[in-house]
């Protein structure tokens, strides 16, 4: 038989095509109203705990403050516990010196607070007398067309018990919140890497814990650089005002309270300058006798405010941490609703620890994005 009269050979059975791989199914969601009730039981909880929570986040934020210092120190070849000694002993001693020359204008502010008010009474009687001579006569023109009764509302008046051992029992409950937060700063800046590196170490592989240690100290240090550097501005602020002051003739311990002041209400945006402004008004009045040098100091106040929010801030810090107005003035109401003056100072450093850790978080960057 030729070869070309053999058979063809047979074709080779096809490979059956591999099996899809299954899909994965997708997670559940939680419910809208399961999502409400986690948030008002954090919310609830929060308030509930403050006496315990409130040392630990002043605690760190202190901490992080000192953090850029104590970097500094250990590159001189200083040890932690000793750097860390140093910089809360310095800050305290700051602090204390600072007390010392505040005490006393600030306690005369207080024991001249009522004759100063009533010193300021005929001063806005006489600023707003043409406002009131105008609702005099709208009442008189109301009355004549009978448009108004005569009848007298009727006054409710309360009357409040001051408990004169209240301030004996909650003495030693403030003793005891200073004292806590002194010592956690210290800890915070002692142990807290030691503890940093054992949570780390839980992490089951290799890869989870050098991404988690790199991401860590990346937020550490911006954010410690922005909690150092708002310090400073807001210092500078400070500092600023009461150069202006003294300038204009108040005493020099007056002068640093009140700069002290807007140190202190420049970390809460929006409402700690409002406040400032209606207190170096009412400062102003008291302070002079005649109207346009009554009004320097809150002109001054909101001239040093607008140069720092508008020119320093935003050119020190940059875009990266920028936050967006409307954000920061929902944060400022619900932490000073849960924490009061507080939770005012520390709501723009946790709002920048949260806009951080999402920026640095797979997948949850446009809430980052969200924040600016």
């Amino acid at each position: 038989m030729n070869a070309d009269d053999a058979e063809p050979a047979a074709p080779a059975p096809a490979e059956p095509d591999p099996a899809p791989a299954p899909a994965r199914p997708p997670r559940p969601r939680a419910p809208a109203s399961v999502v409400v009730l986690a948030t008002l039981a954090v919310g609830a909880t929060l308030w509930a705990a403050q006496a315990l929570i409130l040392p630990i986040l002043l605690a760190a934020f202190f901490a992080l403050v000192g953090n850029p210092i104590l970097r500094l120190l250990r590159k001189l070849y200083l040890p932690r516990f000793a750097a860390a000694l140093v910089v809360l002993v310095g800050g305290l001693a700051l602090a204390g010196l600072l007390a010392n020359q505040l005490i006393e204008p600030a306690g005369e502010w207080v024991r001249q607070v009522p004759k100063e008010m009533k010193q300021l009474a005929p001063k806005l009687r006489e600023m707003t007398k043409p406002v009131q001579e105008a609702n005099r006569a709208a009442q008189n023109i109301a009355r004549a067309a009978g448009g108004e009764s005569t009848a007298k509302p009727i006054q409710v008046v309360k009357t409040e018990l001051n408990d004169p051992y209240k301030s004996l029992t909650s003495t030693p409950k403030y003793l005891a919140s200073v004292l806590a937060v002194v010592l956690l700063t210290f800890f915070f800046m002692v142990y807290g890497e030691g503890l940093q590196r054992n949570a780390i170490a839980l992490l089951p592989r290799q890869h989870q814990r050098k991404i988690t240690v790199e991401i860590l100290q990346s937020i550490e240090r911006e954010i410690s650089r922005y909690v150092l550097t708002i310090s400073l501005i807001n210092s500078a602020v400070g500092l600023a005002l009461a150069g202006a002051l003294f300038w204009l003739g108040v005493p020099l311990p007056e002068a640093l309270l009140w700069g002290t002041m807007a140190a202190i209400l420049n970390f809460a945006p929006f409402v700690g300058p409002l406040i400032g402004m209606v207190v170096m008004l009412v400062m102003g009045l008291v302070a002079f006798d005649e109207l346009w040098p009554s009004l320097l100091p809150a002109g001054l106040y909101l001239a040093l405010h607008t140069i720092e929010s508008q020119l320093v801030t935003p050119l020190v810090l940059g875009r990266r941490m920028r936050l967006s107005p409307l954000v920061l003035m929902l944060a400022l109401m619900c932490f000073g609703w849960l924490w009061g003056i507080v939770g005012l100072l520390l709501a723009v450093p946790l709002l920048v620890c949260v806009k951080l850790v999402l920026a640095r978080i797979e997948g949850l960057e446009p809430w980052s994005k969200l924040l600016e």
